[in-house]
């Protein structure tokens, strides 16, 4: 009789572990998944980070070659400025002159 009672017991606790085990198997199947699921979000952010890297790369590039043209503009701007100033000048001293 004990010997019955011992092995039912041990029965019962083979299958609350065996029971136990599949649980474990099911959460580490689940916790695999999301790792893979995170592993390929974090890929794509990666991706996504890469691309914005390039873009602000062109821009900071665009804007550079901008800048530069807008200098050169704002120098002939001023040189043609200048040389209208100097026409003005001259125009009003020879017509000052003129008419003395």
């Amino acid at each position: 009789m004990v010997g019955i009672m011992g092995s039912m017991k041990s029965e019962e606790e083979e299958a609350k572990l065996r029971k136990r085990n599949e649980e474990l198997d099911r959460e580490l199947r689940k916790s695999q998944e999301r790792e893979e699921q995170m592993r390929k979000e974090l890929q794509k952010a990666w991706e996504r980070l890469r691309v914005a890297e390039e873009a602000e790369e062109r821009l900071c590039s665009q804007l550079g070659e901008l800048e530069a043209e807008s200098v050169h503009q704002a120098r002939e701007y001023n040189a043609r400025l200048l040389s209208l100033v100097d026409q003005l000048s001259r125009a009003t001293h020879q017509s000052a002159s003129t008419a003395c």
